[in-house]
């Protein structure tokens, strides 16, 4: 299995430091596919932006609906999380 260096919030400084707290508030923690971006605070802040944007932002889509599309694009994708 690939290892992919990661920056714990304990070490993480600046913007990533910013980001990291952020996704605790969020969900009590830092989840595996946030914490895989801790080398990039810039991505990882522009993902999380991007998410907040596809899930929450006004839409015709309810926000069920969109959960699920997600669940869809990820089994279609094999993906397991």
């Amino acid at each position: 299995m690939p290892y992919i260096k990661q920056i714990t919030i304990d070490q993480a400084t600046g913007l990533l430091k910013k980001e990291l707290e952020k996704a605790v508030a969020r969900a009590g923690r830092v989840w595996n596919i946030v914490q895989i971006m801790s080398l990039n605070g810039r991505v990882m802040k522009s993902s999380m932006e991007m998410y907040g944007a596809t899930m929450f932002a006004e839409s015709p889509l309810s926000r069920a609906q969109r959960e699920m599309l997600a669940v869809v694009v990820s089994k279609a994708n094999h993906c397991v999380y």
